[in-house]
């Protein structure tokens, strides 16, 4: 039997079901769900053959871990497909644009961050294998779909990942609260990589003597730093913009 795991949430079964329906081994709904949503939940699902299995709430809360499910729950093969950074950069037809985590923990800013990866291009997100969350249900399903599309790989040596990205011309960016440069004030449009810190801890010091060039984000106001996840989007949100403004 295939090693599985748990997912949940309307937005994570669907994404799941729409970009890889063979690997959704089975699909439990509530008893209870006869909305218009789950009616097109279960519509998709039959459409592509995914086994449903109709079942009441409290199973459905110890199935999640009593997360907020919305009542639908997805067992689906665990085995990740093995992406190598190579693979991604080979293909690029446009300067990458990535993402780096440095061991960020916790579920809801990892979902967050893929969210804003998603929206605003980013052809990979990478992280390191140890002392970062990983992909899990909470992930997925904070993510809304964007675990699904956008390649998240994992790496032994983070700081050896920096440089050899370097050695592929890809100028790396560390946000640093204390850093001198504005983000405002840095010009991006070539081939980047954006590397964000851990919650609390920023970059370790490792990474951060591995940049390139550090930022910081402006502060307009008492707050002295934003979360993660808001961070990660501010500074894609720049990058991006400033790929498609006019010179």
């Amino acid at each position: 039997m295939a090693e599985s795991r748990i997912i949940h949430g309307f937005h994570a079964v669907t994404a799941r079901i729409r970009q890889n329906a063979d690997s959704v081994l089975e699909m439990y709904v509530d008893t209870q769900r006869k909305d218009p949503r789950a009616r097109d939940l279960l519509k998709l699902a039959e459409s592509n053959g995914v086994r449903i299995i109709q079942v009441d709430g409290k199973r459905l809360d110890g199935m999640a871990g009593n997360s907020r499910h919305q009542g639908v729950v997805a067992r689906v093969d665990a085995a990740q497909k093995v992406q190598h950074l190579d693979d991604v950069l080979d293909t690029l037809t446009e300067p990458a644009l990535l993402l780096v985590l440095d061991g960020v923990q916790d579920p809801h800013n990892l979902g967050a961050c893929l969210r804003s990866a998603d929206a605003f291009g980013v052809h990979a997100v990478i992280a390191p294998k140890d002392r970062a969350v990983g992909i899990n249900a909470t992930v997925e399903k904070v993510a809304c779909g964007a675990a699904q599309t956008v390649p998240y790989i994992t790496v032994t040596n983070l700081a050896r990942t920096l440089r050899e990205l370097q050695e592929r011309d890809i100028w790396v960016i560390g946000m640093d609260g204390e850093a001198e440069t504005n983000l405002y004030d840095v010009q991006h449009q070539g081939a980047v990589a954006w590397v964000l810190g851990a919650e609390g801890e920023g970059l370790r010091r490792l990474t951060r003597e591995t940049c390139d060039q550090l930022v910081r984000i402006p502060m307009q106001g008492s707050v002295e730093s934003l979360n993660v996840s808001v961070s990660t989007g501010v500074c894609l949100y720049e990058a991006r913009r400033q790929r498609v403004v006019k010179p």
